[in-house]
């Protein structure tokens, strides 16, 4: 799909120096389907009602992107209450709970929802197990704009947020054999597979999701990195501090022995911290696309005599549907 070429890299200081570096490069890497299909999104409701089309939250977590789509006619607001009458509201890549879409109904107001269909899963999974009776233990990063979501689909008082294996042992069900869990779709593999483990230590009889509730492109990410981690002094992941699945990246990184570090544009790189590097990992996040990381090559090619390849890795072929109302957009 196209999108707006990249805005002008901000001035860079060129490198002293021009000695090798080897850079390898993840793959797969960069967007996935849920975030190509939310910016597509964006796009075709512009394109359908006109300027300006109000975003409620980021649409996915990356500057750049969001930006890209400013310049079309996008206005992001963090409330339903900041979009006017009678102009069309997207909701996140994220999701949103329910009362979000009841106040637009209410409203009267046209929105379409950008929600990635894996995080829509997982709330259909929630509500299932809500009427099965089950209290959910949901595995989550507190705050995080998927979890508020999540935390939104099903009545007060019916789901749990735990973020730790401490939280865990703090737990004490009215009833330990009506319990199940599902998980944010962007947390670490290894980190959750450890509290997925405690809980069913813990609550033998705790129901598990219909299949893997981490989406396909987070794991296949991290998987990425741990064959970086294994060729590389040292890895960039390009991405915001804010996106979970690229904060994500730096920690599976970092936990493989590379030193590591999250920058969202290459002027963002300071060169003296490859001191010392021979070979260099580049990945990017779901929500970052390639061309930050051509430009980011673009940066070391200035500094350093580039020997640049990319590693072989899982190709990704899922993609997923428009709304049915942007269909003829």
């Amino acid at each position: 799909m196209d999108h707006p070429p990249a805005s002008p890299p901000r001035p860079v200081p060129l490198g002293s120096g021009t000695r090798p570096i080897k850079v390898m490069i993840a793959a797969p890497r960069g967007f996935c389907a849920g975030v190509d299909r939310a910016i597509r999104i964006v796009e075709l409701t512009i394109q359908k009602y006109g300027a300006p089309v109000y975003v409620r939250h980021e649409i996915v977590h990356n500057r750049f992107v969001v930006d890209s789509l400013r310049a079309q006619g996008a206005i992001f607001v963090e409330e339903l209450d900041e979009v006017p009458d009678g102009r069309p509201v997207v909701f996140s890549a994220h999701g949103v709970p329910k009362v979000v879409t009841g106040d637009a109904e209410f409203r009267g107001l046209d929105y379409v929802d950008a929600t990635c269909p894996l995080v829509s899963k997982v709330h259909r999974q929630a509500e299932r197990l809500i009427k099965d009776g089950r209290h959910i233990l949901f595995i989550g990063h507190r705050g995080h704009p998927e979890v508020i979501g999540t935390l939104g689909q099903v009545p007060a008082g019916t789901i749990t947020l735990i973020e730790t294996v401490a939280d865990i042992d703090a737990l004490a069900p009215s009833d330990p054999d009506a319990l199940a869990f599902l998980t944010q779709t962007t947390l670490s593999v290894d980190d959750t597979a450890e509290m997925i483990a405690a809980l069913q230590r813990r609550f033998p009889s705790i129901a598990a999701p219909r299949g893997e509730d981490i989406c396909y492109a987070t794991s296949n990410r991290q998987t990425a990195v741990k064959q970086l981690s294994g060729v590389c002094d040292a890895i960039i992941v390009l991405g915001a501090p804010n996106s979970s699945n690229s904060v994500r990246l730096v920690e599976v990184a970092v936990r493989e022995g590379a030193r590591a570090i999250l920058i969202e544009r290459a002027a963002d790189l300071n060169l003296a911290w490859l001191d010392g590097v021979d070979t260099l990992g580049i990945t990017a996040g779901a929500s970052a696309p390639e061309l930050l990381v051509r430009e980011l090559i673009d940066r070391l090619h200035t500094a350093f005599q580039v020997d640049e390849r990319e590693l072989d890795g899982i190709v990704e072929t899922m993609t997923f549907k428009l709304p049915r109302s942007l269909e003829a957009a």
